[in-house]
């Protein structure tokens, strides 16, 4: 089982739901409504959903999804 899957039974129905609506929209190209910041000084970009942070990049014009975490302190480092 990896990080995300992990994470994706860690929280609630109704979160999993919503982080659920957000990646696919993210996937589909959907992203005016989406709070997506590029991290400064790296080539990545993160995702706001409520307590959730989805930080991703893209490859070659796909959207690749690095990880999924709750918000903390720590929730940018060793990017």
């Amino acid at each position: 089982m990896n990080k995300i899957e992990k994470l994706l039974r860690k929280i609630g129905k109704k979160d999993r739901q919503k982080l659920l609506g957000v990646i696919e929209k993210l996937m589909n190209g959907k992203t005016e409504a989406l709070k997506i910041q590029k991290i400064k000084d790296t080539d990545f970009y993160r995702l706001k959903s409520g307590r959730l942070r989805i930080i991703f990049h893209y490859y070659q014009k796909e959207i690749v999804i690095d990880s999924i975490r709750l918000r903390s302190e720590k929730t940018y480092k060793k990017l």
